[in-house]
Formats: structure tokens, sequence, C-alpha cells
């Protein structure tokens, strides 16, 4: 669900930027009382995670249509609002500058319809009530799936009204609401599941890593496994993810695309040029190291782009599944890492200003 600048008015893009902007200082604010030594590594090792999880698009049966998983209500349950916010944010900045995944006049709707949304409202408003200080496992699924679900709900309904409101888009607000919300119905459903098993494990192994859940569960000796071994797991699943099993990806557009592909006709719009979009598209091409997870591909002369055009769709006629691409390997771990680097070392920063902070007495 990456909105593209193509979607999005500078009016939209500048005044979601501006949301997203108070939203990441009100967290980092926020996030200086209550963060403790534990919280810094996951935010790091969770984007990682989140990141390299995003790359694997799964078939969403009978529509043609893929989806992938968004990740904000794991960061949510796992780290608290404010500190999956700031990761979330991480992740797509991330993904936007060295990746080209998302525009970056639309990186603040991104923010606030992936980052938000499931952070401050879904976790708070629907996955907290429904699983309770006192969970079980079957209330954590029906949390977990209820929350995702919903959440989704929300930030397609944002990225409609985003759209309709730059009005630069032929997207008309009834069909293309009509294709969005079905197929991310469908995508929370697996995020749901995805998401409390993975809460479900760390809520038996390591209660006090659950954000709102330890006082409800300490945790024991007999059943603590050691936050250096939940570290060193979740690094080698990340590894594995972004560097093998991001292959198994689906080659089906996402749910985005796929809406966009039965209203307008087209998987992609392009956006105006010059002014705002050309400069930022311009940052763009220079920051992005590893355009659409792959290596850069030489530009070809103009004179043999038609003949590279053929080749190029030769080529997709002839691609196989999986799709085994050292391309794909080196981005995922490489953004994987960024990501690591970027959310860890906020995190570590927002510790050491507020330890600079007098104590008021």
């Amino acid at each position: 669900m990456h909105m593209a600048d193509a979607l999005i008015s500078p009016a939209v893009g500048g005044t979601l930027w501006a949301a997203a902007g108070l939203l990441t200082v009100f967290s980092a604010k926020k996030l200086q009382a209550t963060l403790d030594d534990c919280k810094i590594p996951l935010m790091g090792v969770l984007g990682a995670f989140v990141f390299a999880a995003q790359m694997i698009n799964f078939t969403i049966p009978g529509t043609g249509s893929s989806g992938h998983l968004g990740g904000g209500m794991l960061l949510a349950i796992l780290l608290g609002p404010h500190a999956a916010f700031l990761t979330m944010a991480s992740i797509l900045t991330v993904q936007a500058l060295f990746f080209a995944d998302g525009g970056l006049l639309a990186l603040g709707c991104n923010i606030i319809n992936l980052g938000f949304l499931t952070t401050f409202v879904a976790y708070p408003l629907i996955y907290r009530p429904l699983a309770g200080s006192q969970p079980t496992r079957r209330r954590i699924m029906a949390g977990s799936i209820t929350a995702a679900v919903l959440g989704l709900q929300m930030g397609a309904l944002a990225v409609v009204l985003e759209t309709v409101l730059s009005g630069i888009s032929e997207l008309p607000f009834g069909s293309f609401l009509l294709m969005m919300t079905p197929i991310h119905l469908a995508i929370g459903v697996v995020e749901g599941l995805v998401t409390a098993t993975v809460v479900s494990f760390l809520w038996k192994a390591r209660p006090d890593l659950v954000e709102g859940l330890l006082r409800s569960r300490p945790a024991t000796d007999a059943h603590r496994i050691s936050l250096k071994a939940v570290l060193a797991a979740l690094l080698l699943i990340t590894a594995l993810t972004g560097g093998v099993f991001s292959w198994f990806a689906s080659a089906h557009p996402d749910g985005l695309e796929w809406s966009m592909f039965k209203t307008a006709g087209k998987e992609e719009l392009e956006a105006p040029e010059g002014g705002v979009y050309g400069f930022l598209a311009g940052i763009q091409k220079r920051t992005a190291v590893l355009p659409d997870y792959d290596f850069k591909k030489s530009e070809p002369e103009a004179g043999d782009a038609a003949i590279a055009e053929g080749k190029e769709g030769e080529q997709e006629s002839q691609s196989s599944w999986p799709s085994v691409n050292p391309g794909t390997s080196v981005a995922g771990l490489v953004g994987a890492v960024i990501t690591l680097i970027v959310a860890g070392l906020l995190g570590a920063g927002l510790k050491r200003v507020a330890a600079t902070k007098p104590v008021n007495r």
C-alpha cells in the first residue's frame, strides 16, 4: 500500500508530511520518558524484520492480486505506539530513499496510512480492549486479526481519500474504494495471523517484551529466553527472509496496484513532470542505490530503446517462479541493515537525550 507521487498533489502531500513530522516529534518526546535499554535494540531488529517481511508478497487466491505484511500492528504490540510509529517511519523512509518504494512526496501519506492508523488508532482502540490485561492465546489471535483487518481498512480508505482529494488522477472515489476495501480485507486476515503467531510465541517465552503485558504475566526463570537469543533469532529470520525467502514473492500486483488497474486500467500512473514532482524524482533517482529492490540497470541509448523494450518484454514473458535474483537478496540484506541502524540509532539517540535532561524534583 505504498503510494506513489503520481497519486498525490503537493497540497495533500505537504499536509501529510507536516502531520507525520508533528507525530514524529510527539512520539520522540513521549518515548524519552519510557524508553528502556531493552527496547532500543528491539526497535532496530524489529524494524529490520518488518522491512524484510514487506518484501514478500503473498498471492490472494482467485484475484490475481497479492499483499504483504504491513507490520504496524506487530510493532505496536511489541514496542508500544510511540516506538512503533518511529520504527515504521524509519522503515518507510529507508524504502523511499534507497529503494524507490513509494514516492518522496507521498512519504507523509504512507507514514500516516501504515504507521499512525495502526499504532495510534487500531492498536489502542481495537487490539488492547480485545486482548485485555489477562490475555490468552485465543484473545491475542482475535485481537491481532481484528485490529489488523480494521487497521488496513482504515489505511485503504485513507489512500482513496488522499488520492481523490489530490484530484490529479482519473481514479473515482466509489469505484476505487470498491476495489481497495475487499482486497485489503484478505490481506488483513493474513497479517493478523502472522502477527498473532509472533506475539503468542513471545508472550509465552518473554512476556516482558510484549508491551502492556508485563504486569499481567511476569517472566519467570523457567520460561525466560535471554534477550540476546530472541534478537539473534529475529536477525536470523530477517536475513533468511530478505536474502532467500524474498525470491518466492508473488509476481502479482499488490492490492493498491491491482485496485488501480481494475479502476483505471493501469497499475501505475505517470506523475506530472517538472515542478516539485521533478525535483523529488531527481532526488530519489540519486539516492535509490537499489531501485525496485534490484541492481541498477543502465539506461539504453535513444536508438536502442525499442530493442531494449522488446528484450525486456521477452524476459518478462519467460520469467519463472521462484525468481532467484542476487539483486533482490542484496537489496533485502542491505535494506534490513540500514533500517536496523536507523531505527536503533534513533532509539539510542532519544535515550541519550533523555539521560542528559535534568530530573525535576
